[in-house]
Order: C-alpha cells, then structure tokens, then sequence
C-alpha cells in the first residue's frame, strides 16, 4: 500500500514517525514504545502501539510482531534514514583513515617578519595535527605536507584568520592567484600572501582591503615555500 501524503497526516502521527526516523538514523536501529513516550506528550505506550498500528495500515512503517525495535520506515522516510546512516558511516571512515601532518612553524600573514635560518622549524617535532584523509586532494602526495600555524589577519578575506591552521605542500613555483608561503630572500623574512607575477616583478597580495600588497622587483628575489591546500579553521 503506498503510504498517503505526509501533511494528511496528524500532529499525533508526525510525531511518532519523526521519532522513529531520528532515532534510527542516531542509532542504527528503532527506539522502543518507552523511548517514544519520552520523546513525545503520548503517556502510555498502548497509545504509542495504537498510532503504530495506524502507521501500518497506512504504509508509512513495518513491523514484526513480538520482535522488539523491530519498526521500519518505508518508501521515501526510509531512504532519508539510509541517507543520514550513510553520511554517518562516512564521517567515521574519514575519522578512521586520518592523516598526522608535522606543524612546523607559524606563517605571518601580514607584514613579513625575519625568520630562523633552519626552515620554519619553530615547532617542536612533537606538534602535529591529524585532519581526515578524504580533505586532501588525491594528487597531493601526502607523506610531504606540512602545517603551519597562521599569525596576522592579512588573509581575512580568503577565510584565513588569526590562528588557523593551513596545511600546505612543498612547491618551488607558483600559479597566479595560489595563495602561498614566501621567503624575501634579501630580508630573510617570510609571509603568507596570493602570488601574481606581473612581467619582471612580483606582486604579494593579501587578501584584506586595509593593506596594501608587497612588490618584489625580480622572482630571484623571492623563494616560494608551499601552496596551502587546506585552511583548518580554529573555532
């Protein structure tokens, strides 16, 4: 019997059905007659069987007699719980398959600022951070990303704040638009802006109204460092 639209349905009816449908897709499995009582204003679970019964008849669920939590949606409220038990499963094999990538430093996103000969090597070799694997990219190769903490709010704009986390890989050329780690050479100071090459010279974007980009005269001057692929937000 397919089931009748879901607005004929009564207040009473709603609620049971949403219970049942949250529930199982929580849990993996239907809440017992108690646990629709408690997540209803029905007091009695022979009312809770009356409005089952009811569901029944009118196709919305099926159930086997004497088998406890043994409710099942049909048709189309079924598929939606699939869909929710799908997206879970998902989210604890990401969880599974988690990637430990190295924090080596901080990455000024504002005005550069001198850095230690040793390469981002602020970090003790302890600091890492694990993100789900299924966020990188496939054709990053993974073994060589590293983390670096995000220090100013140049990069406001691009959704980089003030203490995020970007996860980069090691690039030694740059695509105009990327948003990259660089090194002033001359200065022996690094920072963190979008990359344009514009004929001889090189504009340092950032990506805030209120500053003003960084002009390097010559490419020779610069050393590109990483290209972020993922910005972890710090909430």
């Amino acid at each position: 019997m397919a089931p009748k639209a879901r607005k004929q349905l009564k207040e009473r009816h709603k609620q049971v059905l949403d219970v049942i449908q949250e529930y199982s897709a929580k849990h993996g499995y239907a809440p017992s007659y108690r646990e629709i009582c408690s997540r209803t204003d029905i007091t009695s679970t022979s009312m809770v069987n009356y409005y089952l019964e009811q569901l029944v008849e009118m196709g919305y669920i099926e159930r086997s007699e004497n088998i406890s939590r043994s409710l099942k949606i049909k048709g189309a409220a079924q598929e939606k719980v699939d869909q929710v038990l799908g997206n879970v499963k998902q989210v604890v094999e990401d969880i599974s398959h988690s990637l430990t990538i190295p924090i080596v430093g901080r990455i000024v996103a504002s005005e550069p600022i001198p850095i230690p000969d040793s390469d981002f090597s602020l970090f003790d070799a302890e600091s890492n951070i694990d993100i789900p694997e299924s966020l990188i990219p496939f054709n990053v190769q993974k073994e060589k990303l590293f983390a670096l903490e995000v220090d100013g709010d140049s990069m406001i704009d691009a959704m980089v704040n003030d203490g995020d986390v970007i996860i980069m890989k090691p690039v030694q050329e740059a695509k105009n638009g990327e948003m990259v780690a660089v090194r002033l050479i001359d200065q022996n100071e690094t920072t963190l802006k979008h990359f344009y090459h514009e004929g001889d010279r090189v504009r340092l974007q950032p990506a805030n109204p209120t500053m003003d980009p960084i002009y390097v005269n010559s490419s020779a001057e610069i050393e590109v460092q990483g290209s972020v692929v993922l910005v972890i937000r710090q909430i």
